[in-house]
């Protein structure tokens, strides 16, 4: 190490106050309630070849903070000069970012001539423009459809704004004065990111801060494979599952094989399903360490050591594998716009993967899916048109080794802000209806499952346009371990209790007349371990708080509750009547679907898709499914998937 202990301990903490400013700058300044209230940005301090040092732990999303900008920084043919400040927001250019939306920024930082740092970040724009209002919608078939799209490029030279390129951005957008607020922002927070960053050169001098970011890189590695180590060698397989592939579409599935040696781990994706005519294809570029491949990894590693140093160097432990043409490996011009409702379900094939190995370690699954509602509609206050985030919807934690889930805010989206309805309300023609905790929505077990969360809100203008992105989770439940209870599933319903009551189902657009109201009711989080040993008075604390209703009381968890007591002979007698829960429980829609689509069913698919040319694939994966469905005399799968294939090549 280069870097005598104390200086690295002071040089930590300076990075980290250095990245904590920029993102309190941003969140300051910034336009759409989407940053400043919702809080989806985040910042990075990078060392010289674009590798992140420092992150935020209080502000922002929790998703990248050992993301790699390197590819992109070295996209830019022309170099680089002091006062420069590039952006890019496409999803196929150095695998930056990651969806359209999201406007990455970076600027680097020189002294005496010299590239010593960069300062990064991005921040989720409301609209970029595009098929639809907000410009995510799985219904989306290329990035083509998703807006506008610009390759790094910069958008300050020396100092300067390019304003035919910011005219350029804001004349496709659909509240230009919103982008180019959050635009200055991000640019405000590059700026303070660079005075920070001099003057930790300037009290240390260039060399002790270059080789003292080589070693806070080194430091967030070992501390990674330290756990590691604390976990046993060996190969745990883990699946999970996405409601659907695309709209009306079939189950995605995710499969990994997560194999550790040592102080190293490897995830190997193989076995994914092929990627998506949707918009849920998660673009890597095949980067063995991308950050979405290992969003899991950061909450995982930070469960199993609270309080770890989380930057690239975290990332060195770990390997990714990935096909090419997968959903986590897409092609271009793959839509990726819904690329955080599959990450929802890699986090938790992630967490999966390790409760496979430390399952006394390890949580039940957390909701695993955030919606985040978005309402397109003309404000009659203003005569204004205006692009809203009106809120995420994030369900329950899971239940942990050591206490409850987390209600209404899981642990894979719990960076997620909720917006004050106050606020809300003042900027969008809505009127908030409920917004709250759903009782009975927390799954059962020893510890409980986080509650869900539930929102009904109406427009109070005519055609307001509706997007729910990342609506997931209403057939495939959050799974439990050690016994507990899955996670219930979400709901989202138009007009509920009515007679012309609607359920949504995982739709993702709505239009909504006058009078009309909309319901979302996120998943809740599995519980873990046996419910019937629950403290009762738990379960009476919970009763009391309207958590659970006596009658889930007495049905989940054996506790029979009479004028706001525990009735111990009845308890006592549904305990001792029932035998002890154990295992995992991925809920009765899981064990249905793998009935039918085993493991080797699954293989043989995915043998036959790889033989097809890539943009086949998809296709022929629907075709194969429909005839799984068609069956009913339960043919062989190789024989049925044969004369299906037969048909589809020979149209």
């Amino acid at each position: 190490m280069r870097t005598d202990p104390i200086t690295l301990q002071i040089l930590k903490n300076y990075t980290r106050a250095t990245a904590e400013s920029m993102a309190t700058t941003l969140y300051r300044v910034a336009h759409s309630t989407f940053v400043k209230e919702t809080e989806d940005f985040t910042i990075q301090l990078l060392d010289a070849n674009g590798k992140t040092v420092a992150a935020p732990v209080d502000l922002g999303a929790t998703w990248y903070p050992g993301h790699d900008y390197e590819a992109a920084i070295r996209l830019v043919e022309e170099g680089y000069e002091p006062g420069d400040i590039l952006i890019t927001n496409d999803p196929y250019s150095g695998y930056l970012a990651t969806h359209s939306p999201d406007i990455a920024m970076w600027k680097p930082v020189f002294h005496e001539g010299r590239i010593v740092s960069f300062c990064g970040g991005h921040i989720h724009h409301v609209d970029v423009g595009g098929a639809v209002p907000a410009s995510l919608s799985r219904a989306l078939t290329d990035v083509h459809q998703e807006g506008i799209r610009m390759p790094p490029v910069k958008l300050y030279r020396r100092g300067e704004l390019d304003r035919s390129l910011l005219r350029l951005l804001l004349t496709n957008v659909r509240i230009p004065e919103q982008n180019w607020g959050d635009l200055q922002a991000q640019v405000a927070a590059m700026n303070t990111g660079e005075r920070r960053t001099l003057d930790l050169v300037r009290r240390f001098g260039v060399e002790t801060v270059v080789d003292g970011f080589a070693d806070i890189l080194d430091y967030a590695e070992a501390q990674a494979r330290s756990v590691l180590r604390s976990i046993p060698d060996g190969e745990y397989v883990f699946t999970e599952y996405a409601d659907e592939d695309g709209p009306d579409g079939d189950p995605l599935r995710l499969h990994l094989t997560l194999r550790i040696v040592g102080d190293g781990a490897e995830l190997d994706f193989t076995g994914s399903d092929p990627q998506c005519l949707s918009s849920m294809n998660v673009p890597t570029g095949g980067h063995p360490r991308h950050s979405l491949l290992l969003v899991g990894v950061y909450y995982v590693l930070s469960a199993l050591h609270p309080g770890i140093l989380l930057n690239f160097g975290t990332t060195r432990a770990f390997a990714c594998r990935t096909e090419p043409g997968s959903v986590l490996n897409p092609q271009f011009p793959a839509a990726v716009g819904m690329r955080s409702l599959t990450c929802g379900r890699l986090r938790s094939l992630i967490f999966g993967a390790f409760a496979m190995a430390v399952p006394e370690r390890m949580p039940s699954a957390p909701a695993g899916a955030t919606s985040i509602i978005n309402m397109a509609a003309e404000d009659r206050r203003t005569g204004r048109r205006t692009i809203t985030a009106i809120a995420p919807i994030v369900g329950g934690g899971g239940g942990m080794p050591h206490r409850d889930g987390t209600d209404g805010s899981g642990a894979d989206a719990a960076y997620l802000k909720n917006s004050p309805i106050e606020i809300t309300e003042s900027e969008a023609p809505v009127l908030i209806r409920r917004y709250g905790l759903m009782p009975d929505s927390g799954g059962p077990g020893a510890h409980r499952g986080g509650m869900a969360q539930v929102l009904e809100f109406s427009a109070t203008a005519p055609a307001a346009f509706v997007t729910a992105r990342n609506r997931d989770r209403s057939k495939f439940q959050p799974w439990a371990i050690l016994g507990g209870m899955p996670g219930p599933s979400g709901s989202f319903t138009l007009n509920p209790g009515l007679s012309d009551a609607v359920d949504l189902g995982n739709t993702d657009q709505v239009r909504l007349a006058p009078g009309d109201v909309l319901r979302i009711v996120s998943p809740g989080g599995a519980g873990r371990g046996d419910p019937f040993q629950r403290d009762p008075q738990k379960v009476l604390r919970d009763v009391e708080a309207g958590r659970v209703t006596p009658l889930a009381a007495r049905r989940d968890y054996g506790v029979v509750v009479v004028d706001h007591r525990i009735d111990e002979a009845q308890t006592a007698a549904l305990r001792s009547a029932r035998p002890a829960r154990e295992g995992f429980d991925p809920g009765p829609f899981r064990r249905e679907h793998e009935r039918r689509w085993t493991r080797e069913t699954y293989v043989l698919m995915h043998e036959l898709l790889r033989a097809l040319p890539l943009s086949w694939r998809a296709s022929a994966k629907r075709r194969l499914f429909e005839a799984m469905r068609r069956d009913e005399a339960r043919t062989a799968p190789d024989a049925l998937f044969k004369q299906a294939l037969d048909t589809f090549l020979v149209k």
